[in-house]
């Protein structure tokens, strides 16, 4: 195992926690208030997905504390190590946030997708392409990820920062949290747009910018990524994007990924072919995860019972909870077969025993989660694995930081 990463911390106007994670804070008091954000383009499918069309980004204002976090992904020929950890990892990144709150409220997580050096398909002249909005639909971006593909290219980090910046649909919220996590390994400085430019115009939106270094940290630091974060007030940590994370067995795992996939059978389609393709995506990224490891179907199953893994676009159980669809105005041709044949009561009550399923099976896995959280941290002191040299622990070391001074609790 390699030694503790090197936190510097830099005393002044910017504290740099040394990271590639998830939290933000508000815009400078001497900065400019957030711009109007950019409407997204829509982003071209990857073409190896089938032709469902994306969800269209989240931008719905509510009272909820909002967390948006962009990831921008060097996909260059030397990064297949880097995909494989964000593949593996994404369920483990937002189990961290399944159960914050702020003065006792959820957040609503969105997530963004950016590839840059990426020479496939679907790309701009700059070799930078949208995979996804803002979203809170997990498994499209679970779906991405496991599309993605190294393809060589030129990575050019401050034209990535500045499109994530003026293209993405950032909350106007003075209160929200808007995040930028970039990740690669070449020079900070390729590229025609100078990174300290990006990073200024991203500060005066209230984003912040952590940098990841896939490679040595001091490497990291002659190649700017660390005067990136800095400039940001944000965070820099290096990773070993190819190493391998050893994953400890629980003796929970096989229920937590039975009852995961038992959730599935609760989700009640709505909308046609749409709604149908949604839950195809959501049984097949069930089978990625699980092609994966157990411990990533597991790490899904969790996420899965939590309130960030919300479907409301194709679910009734969710459109109706969040009060997106009046099930008196959903057609008869719809509906699941089940529900066409009820009067408007029956149709309540039908969906009510849906959602009631659900809710036990969710009870249960995270039971069973926290039963095994509590092994997993018994096992560990007997044989330390090196997680926090990876993407997810990275993340999870700034995590706990910056929860703690936006006044976020994370059981």
């Amino acid at each position: 195992m390699k030694p503790a990463l090197k936190l510097p911390v830099i005393l002044g106007a910017a504290v740099v926690l040394a990271g590639s994670a998830l939290l933000l804070g508000k815009p400078s008091e001497t900065e400019a208030p957030p711009a109007k954000p950019v409407a997204p383009a829509p982003p071209a499918p990857v073409a190896v997905i089938p032709s469902a069309p994306a969800p269209a980004p989240a931008t719905a204002q509510s009272g909820a504390p909002v967390i948006q976090i962009a990831i921008l992904l060097d996909t260059s020929g030397s990064m297949d190590g880097l995909l494989d950890q964000a593949r593996t990892q994404l369920w483990n990144i937002v189990n961290r946030f399944s159960k914050a709150k702020r003065e006792g409220v959820a957040p609503r997580l969105e997530l963004a997708l950016y590839a840059f050096g990426y020479s496939e398909e679907g790309a701009g002249q700059n070799e930078i392409r949208q995979l996804m909005p803002f979203t809170t639909d997990l498994d499209s971006i679970s779906e991405r990820l496991f599309a993605l593909r190294t393809s060589g290219g030129s990575e050019h980090c401050g034209e990535v920062i500045l499109e994530a910046t003026r293209k993405l649909a950032w909350s106007t919220n003075p209160d929200a949290m808007r995040l930028i996590f970039i990740a690669g390994n070449e020079s900070f400085e390729q590229g025609p747009v100078d990174f300290r430019d990006a990073i200024h115009t991203a500060r005066r939106h209230g984003i912040t910018v952590n940098t990841i270094h896939c490679g040595d940290y001091e490497t990291g630091i002659s190649d700017h990524w660390k005067e990136g974060a800095t400039l940001a007030d944000g965070s820099y940590m290096n990773i070993d994007q190819n190493l391998k994370v050893v994953e400890l067995a629980a003796p929970q795992d096989e229920e937590i990924a039975r009852l995961g996939a038992e959730l599935n059978k609760t989700y009640v389609v709505y909308g046609g072919t749409a709604g149908m393709q949604s839950q195809m995506r959501q049984a097949a990224q069930d089978k990625a995860s699980r092609g994966v490891s157990m411990s990533n179907m597991v790490a899904r199953s969790m996420a899965k019972s939590s309130g960030n893994y919300s479907n409301e676009s194709w679910d009734l159980v969710d459109a109706v909870k969040k009060n997106k669809v009046d099930l008196g105005a959903v057609k008869d041709a719809d509906l699941p077969e089940p529900m066409r044949k009820l009067d408007a009561e029956g149709r309540k009550a039908w969906l009510a025993a849906r959602e009631q399923e659900r809710a036990e099976l969710q009870r249960r896995i995270q039971e069973l989660s926290k039963a095994r959280q509590e092994f997993l941290i018994a096992e560990r002191k007997k044989q330390p694995t090196p997680e926090q040299e990876t993407l997810d622990g990275v993340i999870g070391q700034v995590v706990t930081r910056e929860a703690a001074k936006r006044k976020f609790t994370l059981e």
